[in-house]
């Protein structure tokens, strides 16, 4: 069985050989498994296959012309949508953060006005050579920020006055979303022509709780959110595959749509919150909803030894596992205060207790 077979059917809640294995980094943790397997720091390709991992993602990339430009003075790099961002040195490395939130007071107008990219201006020209490059894995196109509503206007507005736009109707609000929504569905759209059957699955995203609750009502979701997800979701159907939804924290509350939607695969799946605990997953949408993740970013594998880090794999699994429909990953991308042998050990595990 080969990694797209196994997915695929773990998506249908199929028998398979072993729990399908995926994997997310932040840059100081990924080098740092490169250097402790002896690959190059750019071969991303080799790391995969080291570490046995079934999904490989494309997307087409953005060949148009600089839209916004960046701000060298205060270190901020500025892309194609305008989003800004700036570096930030923590105890195990950096990262690059959102800042400034350039539209956080614009009126319709400025909105309407603002440059976004032209789906015209993505090079889907490889996309089926890279399909058929990677034929013998899970392929998706997409990710968590795909008709991300909340973190994606958050980052050019202001998680406070995004949350304000959805529940006042701000019509330069609703213009952001409408705007982004409509280009990203059209670049999805062409990609998944241009893949001309090599894609497996769409992958979208809506970061719906906190770590104790809801972060906006079930009603304001049906309104607000649901209708340009289900975009997505009637896009994928069309091509006849299969939907992955990432949802932080607390998103559990939402399942019962999601299901209703289409959506096939929950992920991100963080143990810690509220209602998100494997065991309750398992039991309560077990069989009709896939899982990808649960592999917690903040637990053994940050803080705990190797041993731990494996243990708590173990009894994940030991839960996730029966009757199929568990895919293994982290929450999210894996921190750099990780330390790389219990990332080590957290892999090892899976390929040594994730058999059927």
């Amino acid at each position: 069985m080969n990694s797209k077979e196994r997915v695929l059917r773990t998506f249908r809640h199929e028998e398979t050989d072993r729990v399908p294995v995926n994997y997310f980094a932040n840059p100081g943790i990924d080098s740092k498994l490169k250097k402790h397997f002896e690959l190059k720091v750019d071969d991303d390709e080799a790391l995969r296959k080291t570490m046995g991992i079934d999904f490989r993602g494309i997307n087409p990339p953005y060949t148009g012309p600089k839209l916004h430009q960046d701000i060298p003075a205060r270190n901020v790099l500025v892309d194609e949508w305008g989003i800004h961002r700036t570096w930030i040195e923590h105890g195990s490395g950096g990262y690059w953060d959102f800042c400034d939130f350039p539209l956080e007071k614009a009126a319709e107008e400025e909105v309407a006005a603002w440059p976004m990219p032209n789906p015209d201006h993505f090079d889907y020209s490889k996309v089926k050579e890279l399909c058929c490059l990677y034929r013998e894995y899970a392929v998706g196109t997409g990710g968590p920020g795909t008709c991300d509503i909340i973190n994606k206007n958050g980052t050019l507005r202001g998680v406070e006055q995004t949350l304000i736009d959805l529940v006042t109707d701000d019509t330069a609000g609703m213009l952001l979303t409408k705007r982004r929504v409509d280009i990203q569905l059209e670049i999805t759209r062409r990609t998944l022509e241009a893949a001309d059957g090599g894609i497996d699955f769409l992958w979208i995203g809506e970061d719906l709780g906190s770590q104790n609750s809801p972060l906006i009502s079930m009603e304001l979701f049906r309104k607000q959110i649901r209708p340009h997800h289900q975009r997505f979701v009637d896009l994928a159907k069309s091509f006849k595959i299969p939907v992955m939804i990432h949802s932080c924290g607390s998103s559990s509350w939402a399942y019962e749509d999601f299901i209703d939607m289409g959506i096939s695969v929950v992920d991100t799946l963080q143990p810690e919150a509220k209602n998100m605990a494997p065991d309750y997953l398992k039991s309560k949408f077990g069989g009709r909803l896939a899982f990808h993740g649960c592999i917690s970013t903040a637990g053994p594998v940050a803080y705990g030894t190797a041993d731990e880090t494996v243990d708590y794999c173990r009894k994940t699994l030991e839960i996730m596992m029966p009757g199929g429909g568990y895919c293994f990953a982290p929450t999210h991308a894996l921190q750099d205060n990780s330390p790389t042998e219990n990332v080590v050990a957290m892999y090892e595990s899976v390929h040594k207790y994730g058999k059927y």
